[in-house]
């Protein structure tokens, strides 16, 4: 069964700073389950077929503007049908003040009034863009999520593998740390998957030997990131020599994680090897395939192997190579 996630509407008048006009609930126990929003239109001519009570009404200079061509008997005849059937909140764009009508209605049906100085578009694409992240469907993986060159990647691997102290090291090197042992990845779209760490551990790394340590403090600011969006996974991997890894890179390997597919490689590890620089280079030429180069088929070109390049036969060529 899918979880239901909610956010509270205090958390919203947070994040937002609006100004409650009516506000006879505790809207820490308001909660907002739905990422949608609902800017009455047809519903003010009194059509409520579709109508979802479990949006957020928002309403702006159309609404207003129409609403002030009745007259008061009839404008509140159709604010009570509109919040009647309820909604977590009403919103007010552009600063309006409320119609008489309307106050008296959000106070008859204990419905939260709020108003926000921000035009009506612009603000409907920001709260939307904020319920997406917080309703989220979401996972929490044991790895570590790092942003490199710009790129968020998420390295896999059984415990003592030395995710944590590759995370240090790139770290060091200017890199960002978001999360370490518990990533809470949440799927934001149908093409996007966002990291963030537990905020209960966020910013703390345990290394071996060591203990607990506080990256913020120890690297500064820079050094750490909140959320970032998952570009590459990457698993760690203790070296097998009866494995064979991929040597020349041309087909692309992938993972599922709540449904969205991501590019993934295996690194394998073992004394001499600089998983640092490595993990640099994998998130610089994720960059450049995702901007349509790959080095492995320029280099098959140059050699005059163009055609169904990642058969056994040009694998075999290549090894021969090397």
């Amino acid at each position: 069964m899918a979880i239901t996630f909610t956010v509270s509407l205090a958390k919203i008048i947070k994040e937002f700073s609006l100004e409650p006009l009516v506000m006879e609930k505790n809207p820490e126990e308001v909660l907002i389950s739905s990422n949608e929003i609902n800017r009455p239109g047809v519903e003010l001519t009194g059509f409520f077929d579709f109508y979802d009570n479990g949006r957020i009404l928002v309403c702006g200079n159309t609404e207003m503007a129409y609403l002030g061509e009745f007259p008061a008997e009839k404008r509140a005849k159709v604010l009570d049908d509109l919040m009647s059937r309820g909604a977590p909140a009403l919103i007010l764009c552009r600063s309006f003040e409320p119609f008489e009508e309307m106050t008296a209605a959000a106070k008859k049906y204990n419905m939260p009034m709020l108003v926000t100085p921000e035009a009506t578009s612009h603000f409907i694409s920001d709260l939307i863009a904020f319920l997406n992240v917080e309703l989220a469907p979401r996972i929490t993986r044991h790895g570590v999520l790092v942003e490199v060159y710009g790129e968020g990647i998420l390295l896999l691997g059984d415990s003592g593998v030395g995710k944590s102290e590759t995370a240090i090291e790139l770290v060091k090197r200017g890199h960002r740390l978001i999360a370490d042992d518990a990533v809470e990845i949440r799927k934001v779209s149908n093409k996007t998957l966002v990291g963030s760490a537990p905020a209960n551990i966020r910013h703390f790394i345990e290394l071996r030997g060591i203990g607990i340590i506080n990256a913020r403090r120890i690297f500064g600011m820079g050094s750490i990131k909140i959320t970032e969006k998952i570009d590459l996974v990457i698993s760690l991997e203790n070296w097998d020599s009866e494995k064979v890894y991929d040597r020349m890179g041309m087909e692309n390997e992938y993972t599922e994680l709540l449904g969205n597919k991501l590019p993934m490689l295996t690194i394998p590890i073992k004394p001499g090897r600089n998983l640092a620089i490595i993990i640099e280079v994998a998130a610089m030429n994720n960059r450049q395939k995702k901007m349509g180069y790959n080095a492995a088929q320029e280099l098959l070109h140059n050699l005059g192997m163009d055609a169904a390049p990642a058969t056994p036969e040009v694998k075999e060529e290549w090894d021969s190579l090397n």
